[in-house]
């Protein structure tokens, strides 16, 4: 997992081509102004989901990791905890290959919060718990983007 901010060139410029197409995408684009839904950059290689939603209790939230795609998100507006682990460290679920999601369950090793401009990247191994409030519950907009998973990512 890699975690930045977008006006960190320096950051994320040695990143894989698909990962920086991401990053030329969002500032060519002015994704808080979006509605919410998704978003062909390159078919189904590439695309970036715009949500919106409010923070909760990790209580209320659940694992994922994905198989086929790397996770890039990146915060629009408000604030996010997001819980980390290595999906080996966790129990794992049946995989849904459809939905690419695979369900874990467990504790977390880290956390890291995300706000306005911040972005994590999430790899096939790292394991995510989205959604988790900051201080107190807030609603939030982020674009996640979704990167086919290749031998040079």
């Amino acid at each position: 997992m890699i975690f930045g901010n977008i006006n960190h060139e320096k950051t994320y410029s040695n990143l894989s081509k698909d990962l920086l197409t991401c990053f030329e995408y969002t500032k060519k684009n002015s994704l808080a102004d979006f509605e919410k839904g998704s978003y062909k950059i390159d078919g189904n290689e590439i695309f970036v989901n715009i949500v919106g939603y409010e923070t909760c209790e990790k209580e209320d939230r659940f694992w994922e990791a994905h198989k086929k795609y790397i996770d890039v998100h990146l915060l629009l507006e408000g604030s996010e905890k997001i819980a980390l682990n290595f999906i080996e460290n966790l129990e794992q679920k049946e995989y849904e290959e459809e939905s690419d999601f695979l369900p874990l369950e467990g504790e977390p090793n880290s956390y890291v919060e995300l706000k306005k401009g911040d972005f994590l990247v999430c790899y096939p191994e790292d394991a995510h718990m989205t959604a988790l409030k900051v201080k107190e519950k807030e609603n939030i907009k982020k674009a996640i983007f979704k990167v086919i998973v290749r031998q040079d990512n």
